[in-house]
């Protein structure tokens, strides 16, 4: 029986009676791309450790993270988790704190570096805020967790998503479509497009949809771009609901670029949206846990170093942080 996407408009690009697609004319793979880049992966015998090796990496870039401040805030926690603080509310990000990012214990990508913290160690959450329902971004064991420890959570999730929150008794669940927004407790949540794609199974690829999360305070405009490869309108759509004090942009999993391009940015790429949308605090994200791409764990620093000096730019407002580092708010006039 064909499936019919129950959320389908017709006066929306993204949108098709089958499921969701990307915007303009995004490259997709080809049949047998996915065989040849495993095949060429495991010849290569990539990605390769560290050079100094995993433990010195862990010495360099982790850290257990510290709530204990009282101010506003932004924590990355590794890969794309991350705990944002506005208005004194803590906002859960595609928080992922399991030992693998799969959907069975004993397969699948594996971490590299230690949770630097636990759903038992979190302050209060106030909403948890998912961007794609990818095994590195949504977690059913975290999930689970958080359900029994923070019960008073209402969770925002991108169109299509909320009834995987319904099945699990999560009832307070906000879903959006791209450029939707959702006031809530004096913040607004808009669910802002992004190039990627969903799948959770072999039966539902794009049956749901995939974006990136704009949350504004009273004082801050935070961008959270989630998993999205390149198109030249991805800053035009944050730069609509105004310009971001501070962002996450992706730096890891793209290499090979041939095959990882359609999806994930690259350093270069996140250094040239970061300069569309005027050179916000920057907090290079989704890389330091996860072997997902060809390149090592610990090539991500340098690369982004690299590009910012390629364009002229001083890294200061951009540069990778340690998994578990504390980022005070950069507040603006809004």
């Amino acid at each position: 029986m064909t499936w019919i996407n129950p959320w389908f408009n017709d006066r929306k690009a993204h949108h098709r009676i089958d499921g969701f697609v990307n915007l303009g004319s995004a490259a997709s793979h080809r049949p047998g791309d996915l065989d040849k880049w495993r095949a060429e992966r495991k010849r290569a015998k990539l990605p390769h450790p560290p050079v100094s090796g995993y433990d010195a990496f862990i010495h360099t870039w982790w850290q257990r993270a510290d709530f204990s401040t009282e101010k506003d805030g932004i924590w990355w926690l590794g890969h794309a988790s991350m705990l944002a603080r506005l208005n004194g509310i803590n906002i859960l990000i595609d928080p992922v704190f399991s030992q693998r990012a799969s959907p069975v214990s004993f397969a699948g990508p594996v971490r590299k570096t230690p949770p630097c913290t636990s759903v038992s160690e979190l302050p209060p959450i106030g909403a948890v805020v998912i961007s794609h329902n990818h095994y590195d971004h949504l977690d059913s064991t975290t999930i689970r967790q958080l359900k029994r420890t923070h019960p008073q959570a209402c969770y925002f999730v991108p169109l299509g998503l909320g009834n995987w929150f319904l099945r699990r008794g999560i009832q307070q669940v906000v879903e959006l479509d791209w450029m939707q927004s959702y006031t809530w407790q004096g913040l607004v949540l808009t669910a802002v497009p992004a190039q990627h794609w969903s799948m959770r199974t072999p039966w539902n690829r794009n049956r749901s949809l995939w974006c990136g999360w704009v949350i504004e305070s009273d004082h801050c405009r935070f961008w959270f771009s989630g998993d999205t490869g390149y198109f030249p309108q991805l800053s035009d759509f944050v730069l609509r609901i105004g310009q971001p004090d501070m962002v996450a942009l992706p730096v890891g999993a793209y290499a090979p670029e041939w095959f990882m391009h359609p999806h994930h940015m690259s350093p270069e790429e996140s250094v040239s949206v970061w300069q569309q949308i005027g050179e916000p605090y920057a907090i290079p994200v989704h890389w330091g846990v996860f072997e997902l791409g060809d390149e090592s764990i610990d090539e991500p620093p340098d690369k982004l170093l690299q590009a910012l000096k390629n364009k002229g730019e001083d890294s200061k407002y951009f540069q990778c942080c340690r998994i578990g580092q504390y980022h005070e708010l950069i507040k603006n006039n809004i």
